[in-house]
């Protein structure tokens, strides 16, 4: 079998998941199924490099390090981060990866997969892969239909036709999310499967059907690949094309009006997470039905998720909760309201609060920042530089700062002095004075960071020379 390139999508606001799940740090960064992130265990899935070519992840400007990060964690090394500057749902991003794979290989296979779905039989998942391939090599637009183990309504489906070469259907129809009574009837009459959004096909075959049936989602996002620029190790999609590119998804713009769609079925322990009341449904259950993880203390509880991120959390007297709690926010909520998270998440950006975007911990790519307090006229905040990493050189305006090593060895630039600093050790960085820090060791280096000034806002920052080629952006600060 010839090799499949993945094509990992990456995307997503993270408002189902909230509050673990933010804007900034989606759900696919988080470890939700097992110790490794979503989209780590997506990578290792088709990590097999005899089956797999290195994958090209399509990712949000915002988290390109952040994904960077995660693969290198794993020992994974994609072929290329493609970049999208705005979001335009998976038609583009499918097209814009499928015009960048048939620059050098016109017939390679392109197996385009989520980043934040939890497969359970994962063996099982590489076999129908397989099954696929063949399909797929012979020009047929190959999904993966997951066989339905319950009427469930927040999904849709596809109806499988006749049989279409070995193993696969031909798709007779894509169905929308149903109501309670109609998916207990696709269940009771069989050959209907839920739609995973997994998808294998040569990438000379999508960009035919493409050109066919959706030629401006097709000519801006080719133009986008083609006017866009190598920034190390990402590919920048043009913004002036990609942003042309009508937003939708690759299941209405061609799988649905193609006459090559084959649907194969795949019983491989699939889940979308879409919810918590999806974690609980896959999660190890106690005895009274409940899901755990991190410190919590129940009585008399019952049928209830909790997540507990940074604190003990109590329940008494509960049944059918969701309970989760970060280190600056907690979501209770009965298992049948989940899908209303959105609602909240949603009030809170109109009301211009910060937690339906980023963490009390702020990843970043030289490590994070987290907050510990906050005043009228100061802030403290504790950061963590990975080894060989370095902020940006930078000044700000309105704000002083102290730096004190906690842990490890910093080397600290105010002005034309540098030192190293060891532990216990600190330095003051004055108002306008140019300054970085770095972390010269093969150990994590922690920092309590304390601000004071006028204004302590993340946007007073000038940076001058860094590292990761964010001079020019405009993005929120260290």
């Amino acid at each position: 079998m010839k090799a499949i390139r993945p094509i990992i999508l990456s995307g997503g606001a993270g408002t189902r998941l909230w509050p673990t799940s933010r804007a900034l740090h989606p759900k696919q960064f988080m470890p939700l199924t097992s110790e490794r992130t979503m989209i780590q265990e997506t990578a290792l899935r088709v990590s097999d490099s005899e089956r797999f070519l290195p994958p090209v992840v399509v990712c949000n400007e915002e988290h390109r390090f952040t994904v960077a990060s995660e693969l290198q964690q794993v020992g994974i090394s994609p072929e290329v981060e493609v970049l999208e500057p705005v979001g335009r749902n998976t038609a583009p991003a499918i097209a814009a990866a499928a015009a960048l794979c048939a620059a050098h290989d016109p017939e390679e296979l392109l197996l385009v997969l989520p980043a934040d779905h939890h497969i359970a039989r994962p063996d099982l998942f590489l076999d129908v892969i397989a099954q696929g391939a063949g399909l797929a090599e012979e020009g047929k637009l190959v999904t993966f239909g997951i066989v339905p183990d319950a009427p469930e309504t927040g999904f849709g489906y596809i109806r499988a036709g006749e049989a279409d070469g070995e193993g696969g259907f031909a798709v007779d129809a894509f169905v929308e999310k149903p109501d309670a009574d109609t998916a207990r009837g696709y269940l009771d009459a069989g050959g209907y499967f839920w739609n995973a959004g997994i998808f294998l096909f040569r990438a000379d075959r999508m960009i035919r059907e493409l050109e066919a049936l959706a030629p401006d989602i097709w000519r801006h996002a080719a133009r986008a690949v083609t006017t866009g620029r190598l920034d190390l190790d990402f590919l920048r999609l043009s913004a002036e094309a990609f942003e042309l590119c009508p937003s939708d998804s690759i299941d209405y713009a061609v799988m649905e009006h193609t006459k090559d769609a084959v649907v194969v079925p795949a019983d491989i322990g699939w889940s979308d997470v879409g919810s918590w009341t999806a974690l609980w449904d896959i999660g190890d259950k106690d005895a009274h039905g409940n899901v755990v993880s991190g410190d919590a203390v129940m009585q008399e509880t019952q049928n209830t998720f909790i997540r507990a991120e940074s604190r003990l959390v109590a329940t008494i007297g509960v049944d059918d909760l969701i309970v989760v709690e970060t280190s600056d926010a907690v979501l209770v909520a009965r298992r049948d309201k989940v899908q209303d998270v959105k609602a909240v998440v949603a009030r809170l950006k109109a009301e211009g609060r910060a937690e339906h975007e980023v963490h009390a911990r702020v990843h970043r790519p030289w490590g994070f920042y987290e907050g510990l307090d906050t005043g009228e006229r100061h802030q403290v905040k504790h950061l963590m530089i990975k080894p060989g990493a370095a902020i940006s050189l930078q000044m700000h305006h309105h704000r002083a700062e102290h730096w004190v090593v906690v842990n490890g060895t910093a080397r600290v630039t105010v002005g034309d002095d540098t030192r190293l600093l060891s532990e216990n050790e600190s330095v003051y960085i004055p108002i306008g004075a140019t300054h970085r820090l770095e972390n010269p060791g093969k150990m994590p280096l922690s920092i309590i960071e304390v601000q004071s000034g006028s204004y302590l806002g993340e946007d007073d920052i000038v940076r001058f020379d860094d590292v990761y080629g964010r001079v020019r952006e405009v993005q929120a600060a260290e």
